[in-house]
């Protein structure tokens, strides 16, 4: 793994990188911008890559990796890569070929790390997300644990190093945990995580566990309207947050990461900008002292901008719960 980042061990005993560089694309953004994102963010060092098939960029992310170890940038091993099972492949015959694609998308032979994207299931359909007449979600009732022995399954197989969930309660750990039969822990749980979600008791709960939590909306999310309420307080400019940032002479989103890794949480950043991407790596270069850190605990406000209120009515809703 590439010495220019940090790294984390995880359960299994391969290591993730403690910076990840995140791909979620809204539909207004053209894909191309995806393609051009990736080849600059393995330009400029990072090494660990979260994508998901549901985010239908695999394809554009797999072209920027095969492109970048042509040129001799890395080699396969250098890299990490991220991606997950959509809520609609959960029946058991379906995670393989779900993986199958994924990997054939990616133009890669494994992946680094395979989630459970969220712990409801919805009915598979040709169409990747099947939608009522009222327009939402036909959910399905697959036991995520089923669907958690075929990851099992896929990593004997030699399809992915490791394997993990996304965006699970504690209950719903403690349920996969506790699961007859288990043969390997989830290695994380990724899940929102920042400045006013700082998912202190669920972060306690993955140590005790030894799993690590990954964030995604490190920095606030990227504010997309397709999930994001406009209205919702921007991170990034919270005064108190800036005052840190002023006194560290560092920038607002480095201190919103930094908070991060040193609590032990593994952030993923986003960005379609060179300079953002160069600066967001500077997260190991500094340390905020302990008076900045409880200053900063002040700000949680349990606020979650990514409510997933789409899959709000099935029971494994997983946002329901405290943490």
């Amino acid at each position: 793994m590439s010495s220019k980042l940090h790294c984390v061990k995880l359960n299994d005993g391969h290591f993730i990188p403690a910076l990840g560089f995140g791909t979620y694309k809204p539909k207004e953004v053209p894909k191309s911008k995806s393609l051009e994102a990736a080849h600059l963010a393995i330009d400029v060092g990072y090494r660990h890559i979260d994508t998901a098939s549901a985010y239908q960029v695999e394809e554009e992310i797999g072209q920027a990796i095969q492109s970048k170890i042509k040129a001799g940038v890395v080699k396969r091993e250098d890299m990490f890569i991220t991606t997950k099972l959509w809520c609609s492949c959960f029946r058991t015959e379906m995670v393989r070929p779900a993986l199958e694609k994924s990997l054939k998308n990616l133009q890669l032979d494994y992946v680094d790390l395979f989630l459970i994207h969220y712990p409801v299931p919805i009915k598979s359909s040709v169409d990747e997300s099947p939608l009522d007449e009222k327009g939402k979600f036909l959910l399905d009732t697959v036991d995520f644990c089923d669907t958690w022995e075929m990851l099992e399954k896929c990593k004997d197989a030699g399809l992915v190093k490791s394997i993990g969930v996304s965006n699970f309660n504690h209950k719903q750990l403690e349920r996969l945990l506790n699961k007859p039969g288990l043969k390997y822990k989830p290695v994380c749980n990724q899940v929102e995580c920042h400045l006013y979600l700082n998912q202190s008791k669920l972060l306690d709960y993955c140590k005790s566990k030894d799993i690590v939590l990954v964030a995604y909306g490190a920095l606030g999310t990227q504010r997309y309207k397709e999930w994001v309420d406009q209205n919702s307080p921007v991170l990034l400019d919270d005064p108190i947050l800036c005052d840190v940032a002023k006194k560290n002479k560092r920038s607002p989103a480095l201190i919103a990461l930094r908070y991060l890794f040193q609590r032990g949480v593994v952030p993923l950043a986003q960005s379609f900008k060179e300079n953002e991407m160069r600066e967001n790596l500077q997260v190991f270069e500094f340390q905020l002292s302990p008076e900045d850190m409880k200053t900063l605990d002040g700000l949680n406000k349990n606020f979650r901008y990514l409510s997933a209120e789409f899959l709000a009515d099935h029971p494994e809703y997983p946002f329901s719960e405290e943490y």
